[in-house]
């Protein structure tokens, strides 16, 4: 009897995510004691302190004033021209690299780690990122039949680990002629450490001296899902400026998402832009990238691009929205100091925060460390080496007595 019909490399593929487990046991809590005895620190986007989804109020009513025929209508493959031109000055801001900038419109940020691991990989090879990190780089790695490896990313003193993020770089590119290094920064998923200017400064360094060896071509994917709530504007971009006049076989890849920073998560839309010396590897970077746009989504969502464009057009518009956002960022802040507060109060490790949504602690076991604050009705997502805990969503109420209910928690299951 035939009992499965796949591909041999698709044979066995199935997907257990944590966090949406998380989430539901939390939603369970709540039908079964009500919201206000649970708290859910699992949620990976921005709530406000009634426990709402939060919508930019200046991105909504620009949503809401959109013609329909620009809601429906196709994009072009590549994306608007001026919502690709939006998202790179956006992104820059003041910062923009003396390099060659272009880009393409991809399905969030998901779609510009597809594109790259796609693009600029040979199958078979490794992709890699921190040993702390968003599970599902290791899908879309897998999915794509190459392999993620990581390194670690915190040194003794709680530092950008350069000596083990060299080793892995110069052992794999002894191994293989292209790289696509993955750095999750500012505002790192799931620990909220940003790379400082001097370790981006030795980043770069060790980029251009591997570089030396025209065999070899380095892609720094650098994923910015978190960029606007990473601090001040300029502050938090000053590294791009690194990024230009870099050899011509070093590629930047700056993974744009509207989810967190414009609160569009379900539209699903981004773009991949790169940064590159050499014109004609920025020509080839459209010209593939386009290429599996057609073969992966053809395009995407036509609304949320010119809701972009729009907005940046608009200086009044703008200048508006950053403001909504600061006031969200300096909320999350505010959450997130009382758990670092309360954790140093408690004598309990977590892991260097600077911003973004999540705050992670290290446990033996996080899943006994997780199911234990269940008997308090709090729920946050175990990782392989510890817990995540997202500040963006859980109100400053409930964020009080939580630090100390995680050390407690903690000491109960023994670890």
């Amino acid at each position: 009897m035939i009992t499965s019909l796949a591909a041999s490399h698709a044979k066995g593929k199935f997907a257990t995510d944590k966090i949406f487990g998380a989430s539901g046991a939390a939603n369970q809590a709540v039908l079964a004691v009500g919201k206000d005895k649970v708290t859910n620190a699992t949620i990976g986007a921005l709530l406000d302190d009634n426990e709402k989804l939060v919508c930019l109020p200046t991105i909504e009513k620009a949503w809401r004033e959109l013609p329909m025929n620009e809601v429906i209508n196709y994009a072009p493959i590549s994306g608007l021209p001026e919502f690709l031109d939006a998202a790179i000055e956006l992104s820059f801001a003041d910062n923009r690299p003396e390099a060659y900038a272009k880009g393409i419109a991809t399905s969030g940020g998901s779609g510009v780690i597809h594109h790259t691991v796609w693009n600029y990989t040979e199958i078979g090879d490794t992709i890699l990122t921190s040993d702390w990190y968003w599970g599902p780089y290791k899908v879309l790695c897998e999915d794509a039949l190459r392999k993620l490896d990581t390194y670690t990313l915190f040194d003794e003193n709680q530092n950008f680990n350069i000596r083990a993020f060299e080793s892995k770089v110069k052992a794999l590119l002894e191994k293989q002629d292209n790289l696509v290094v993955l750095l999750n920064t500012p505002a790192h998923n799931p620990t909220g450490y940003s790379l400082t200017d001097g370790e981006w400064d030795k980043v770069i360094d060790l980029c251009k001296d591997c570089a030396a060896n025209a065999n070899k071509r380095i892609i720094l994917l650098i994923d910015i899902a978190y960029l606007d709530y990473a601090g001040e504007k300029n502050a938090s971009r000053a590294f791009m400026k690194k990024l230009g006049n870099l050899p011509s076989n070093v590629l930047a890849i700056l993974a744009f998402s509207m989810s967190k920073g414009y609160t569009m998560y379900g539209q699903r839309t981004g773009a991949m832009i790169g940064i590159s010396s050499s014109e004609q590897v920025i020509k080839e970077f459209e010209d593939i990238n386009q290429y599996t746009s057609r073969a992966t989504w053809s395009n995407i969502n036509r609304g949320c691009m010119r809701l972009l464009s729009n907005i940046y057009q608009d200086k009044t518009l703008q200048a508006q929205m950053e403001k909504e956002r600061e006031g969200y960022y300096k909320l999350i802040h505010q959450r997130a100091s009382i758990f670092t507060a309360e954790a140093a109060a408690a004598n309990l490790t977590m892991l260097p925060y600077v911003a973004g949504f999540f705050i992670t602690v290290p446990a033996e076991n996080p899943d006994a460390v997780c199911d234990k604050l269940h008997d308090d009705y709090i729920y946050a997502v175990p990782l392989g080496k510890g817990i995540r805990i997202a500040v963006c969503a859980v109100p400053q109420a409930k964020m009080l007595g939580m630090a100390g209910k995680v050390a407690a928690s903690i000491a109960a299951s023994g670890k």
